[in-house]
């Protein structure tokens, strides 16, 4: 082969990647030898690209390809995953309407996504799952995820268009306003979200250490813990002191920016709700706490053979089956910010 014929396939080589790249030959020549053009070509010609996926096929090839170990997913952040738990108990299920309130930072959601809708509801472990088919909780296709730990649950009470309507506040700042069926399904709901959530919420990590003077709030771990009633009275003694130096140092009066007004602003709403939280928790664990010890000694009245029969009367049954249906719901929720600290 002479060398004309060598120049010529060069030069061929080099137009159709060129074309098929829409880039320039001078830009070509000048960075690439044209052995890695010539294999860059025909592997794109053995083996062609693939365009754009549409959308509505990708959620379909992603449906059929998740299996049962398939992690669930935030529909607001689809590549953070929620750790859930196969052998987890059902806490609460029923049917709720929901409506978002508020993303990812508090940042208020548009309007056009702010409609109510209906979901077969379900509390499993630390997860809250909003379903709208009921033959499909098997698979992992939710419509709607949520991780409740780090959460706070209470009664909506500024809002007035629909009774029995809650608000669920999550760790990264998402406020849900869930309705149910009735009050006492409210309060129930509320405190059994709450309780999961005491019962299984990790301490916070440390806030980071940074030269950046604008408030960024610490991230709060998905794990599950134990030990939290004295974790949870050491965060909200630490929160206390946090917010009583917040007021006693706030901007200097009439030179204070508008910027270090704001950071004051948010700093403090941030450490009242975290307050709120940590009280809500505790009260939640102590009512809890108390409730199985008196379960217990009831079990053991029962079983005992130096007492009378009259002691396992239907009686007692009844007075102790009222009292896990209670939750002790008026101890366990109380009133947003309804405390002066």
């Amino acid at each position: 082969m002479n060398k004309s014929s060598v120049k010529y396939r060069q030069a061929e080589t080099l137009n159709r990647y060129c074309r098929l790249t829409l880039k320039p030959k001078r830009h070509l020549k000048k960075f690439f030898s044209f052995c890695m053009l010539q294999s860059l070509y025909n592997s794109i010609k053995n083996e062609p690209l693939e365009w754009a996926v549409d959308e509505e096929e990708l959620k379909k090839v992603v449906n059929e390809d998740q299996g049962e170990d398939a992690p669930l997913r935030l529909k607001a952040n689809p590549f953070l995953d929620v750790p859930h738990d196969k052998k987890a108990v059902v806490v609460k299920q029923g049917f709720l309407q929901r409506k978002l309130h508020a993303d990812i930072d508090g940042k208020r959601t548009p309007w056009g996504k702010r409609g109510w809708k209906t979901f077969d509801g379900m509390l499993k472990g630390m997860v809250l799952y909003l379903q709208k088919d009921d033959y499909r909780r098997d698979l992992h296709t939710n419509e709607e995820v949520v991780s409740v730990h780090h959460s706070l649950a209470e009664p909506a009470a500024d809002y007035t268009k629909k009774p029995h309507v809650f608000r669920l506040q999550t760790a990264d700042w998402r406020v849900f306003l869930l309705q149910a069926a009735s009050k006492v399904e409210m309060n129930s709901w509320i405190s059994r979200i709450n309780l999961v959530s005491a019962l299984h919420s990790s301490p916070p990590f440390p806030a980071a250490v940074g030269s950046q003077r604008k408030f960024c709030r610490p991230i709060l771990p998905a794990s599950q813990s134990e030990r939290q009633l004295q974790s949870h009275a050491r965060m909200l003694e630490s929160f206390k002191a946090d917010l009583e130096y917040q007021e006693q140092n706030p901007p200097e009066g009439r030179k204070a920016k508008s910027r270090d007004l704001e950071e004051h602003r948010v700093r403090a709403e941030y450490l009242q709700h975290e307050i709120c939280r940590y009280e809500t928790y505790i009260q939640v664990l102590e009512a809890w706490r108390k409730e199985e010890d008196e379960e217990s000694m009831l079990k053991k009245s029962h079983s005992s053979p130096s007492l009378e029969l009259e002691v396992a009367t239907p009686t007692v049954v009844k007075v102790r089956r009222n009292i896990s249906e209670r939750r002790t719901y008026r101890k366990a929720i109380i009133p947003r910010f309804n405390k002066e600290v």
